[in-house]
């Protein structure tokens, strides 16, 4: 599995904006879909946004207007541009990634180790 690196987390204030960054630490071949989950303590992991190899996004109701997801292909790396950010939006976000690591391998989700964002009112 390949290791995802997560940065971009912090302590905002309500209508505040953050950007998350991610992408893997090490070589690989491909990339197919990524995107991003949140999770709060007691609550189960949610989806936020995905974007595919193309450039296509789904986002889920509650960030659609607010969150921007995108993609770099030559940097292999993924972000999440949280705007008019709410305390509601408090949770650890984790990127994942479908990811081919060598030619003669079949794609595998990898996980990000998780941005704490903070929304403070």
């Amino acid at each position: 599995q390949v290791e995802l690196v997560e940065s971009g987390g912090g302590l905002v204030q309500a209508g505040g904006s953050l950007r998350l960054s991610c992408a893997p630490s090490g070589s690989i071949v491909s990339i197919n879909n990524m995107g991003w989950y949140r999770q709060t303590p007691g609550k189960q992991r949610e989806f936020v946004a995905l974007i595919s190899a193309g450039g296509s996004t789904n986002y889920a109701d509650f960030v659609k207007g607010r969150f921007t997801i995108s993609r770099d292909n030559a940097k292999n790396t993924v972000y999440l541009q949280l705007n008019s950010l709410k305390p509601e939006d408090t949770a650890v976000y984790y990127c994942y990634a479908s990811i081919q690591k060598y030619y003669n391998s079949d794609y595998a989700i990898s996980w990000g180790q998780g941005a704490r964002v903070i929304v403070s009112s």
